[in-house]
């Protein structure tokens, strides 16, 4: 078996930029999301692109952080030790003022955003302890540094993952093993926020997500002695919020 890249996360987007770069780099892929058909173009050009590629799609829901902690465990078991997990998982944004947040979707975002990160950095680290490496991707956002009056349930969200990036880094990064809080400080050119913006979107003031996965990419291949726990992307047209 080769390195193994696990995406939580693989819907269409950065998720299959990542798992594109990645497959070129030879690394077998596991892609986790709540329907395989999310993945099916993904894996179809992963494959053309690394034609000896392993790549399998596992089914879980990062809402319910048992079935994560479930689905890296068969990984584990399928794929052996896993070399680099990126937890690419974001919820919707829910527009709120802090007093009308609701406790059920204040509890839900704790799962999806901190919850099943924990859980599956949980389960990796098994592997990667044993072998003194590893790389653990937390893809985040701007929210992570600042509240909000209009979107706060993001911001708690975003807030909570960041302090679990940083505690593994500071628990396990003497070990051998690299947490990245990742800040995308942009609007990713996908097809979602281009029909967000409509005739208004302008390539140059989108993040090109493969470029973004070549990012990851440069940063996976940091050095030991010299490694970023926290980093931020955006183009170069970007309006800096923070």
């Amino acid at each position: 078996m080769g390195d193994v890249c696990v995406i939580i996360g693989s819907g269409p987007g950065l998720g299959k930029s990542l798992t594109e770069k990645f497959a070129y780099e030879g690394f077998d892929i596991a892609l986790v999301s709540r329907s395989a058909q999310n993945s099916e173009i993904t894996i179809d050009n992963a494959k053309i692109i690394n034609p000896e590629l392993n790549i399998k799609h596992f089914t879980a829901d990062a809402n319910h952080p048992k079935t994560v902690g479930k689905v890296i465990q068969q990984i584990t078991k399928e794929f052996g030790g896993i070399d680099v997990l990126i937890y690419n998982v974001r919820d919707e944004f829910k527009l709120a003022e802090p007093k009308d947040m609701d406790v059920d979707d204040l509890e839900g975002i704790f799962r999806l955003e901190v919850v099943s990160a924990f859980v599956a950095a949980k389960e990796t680290l098994k592997s990667m302890r044993r072998v003194g490496k590893g790389t653990v991707f937390f893809s985040s956002a701007t929210a992570a540094f600042r509240g909000s009056a209009q979107y706060p349930l993001y911001s708690i969200g975003k807030f909570g993952l960041r302090a679990l990036s940083q505690s593994l880094a500071k628990a396990y990064g003497r070990e051998g093993i690299h947490f990245v809080h990742v800040r995308l400080d942009c609007d990713l050119d996908v097809p979602i926020m281009r029909d967000i913006y409509g005739s208004k979107a302008e390539t140059r003031k989108l993040a090109n997500p493969d470029d973004i996965a070549q990012s990851y990419w440069l940063t996976y291949l940091q050095p030991r002695q010299a490694w970023s726990n926290e980093i931020e992307f955006r183009p170069f047209t970007e309006k800096w919020t923070i």
